[in-house]
């Protein structure tokens, strides 16, 4: 099992989900450098070229330069955030982007020996 990390900046985050904060003491466990939700990216605009829509990955990671969007929502609800991920990388070509999906996400847990207790709280049905 992954050990909690000392103490951090964790306690000013308010993480969205609980999938965000056990990546994110992964990422702290293995001395990953990373940001939590640091940049929108402007999707599309009105006449007045206010924006109408936009993405915030959850998590940048400056050592990759790669930004990283975990999703745990049931597949028939990943089909919106699949298409504004498109239209990021249409628009955005030069950023790098990876999509954990849920099954990717439980993997990872798996992988980490993250199946028990704190598997539990981040929600057993988003991750089946």
């Amino acid at each position: 099992m992954v050990p909690l990390p000392a103490p951090h900046e964790r306690k000013e985050i308010r993480f969205a989900h609980p999938s965000e904060e056990e990546f994110s003491r992964i990422l702290d466990f293995y001395k990953i450098e990373w940001e939590y939700e640091p940049r929108s990216f402007p999707l599309t605009w009105d006449e007045e070229g206010n924006v109408t829509e936009a993405f915030t990955p959850d998590f940048y990671l400056p050592q990759q330069d790669l930004y990283v969007e975990i999703t745990t929502l049931r597949q028939e609800l990943v089909t919106r955030k699949n298409q504004k991920l498109r239209r990021l990388r249409e628009l955005y070509p030069d950023v790098h982007i990876k999509l954990f999906y849920r099954r990717d996400f439980g993997r990872l847990l798996d992988k980490y020996g993250l199946s028990g207790e704190r598997r539990e709280l981040i929600g057993q049905e988003a991750l089946k």
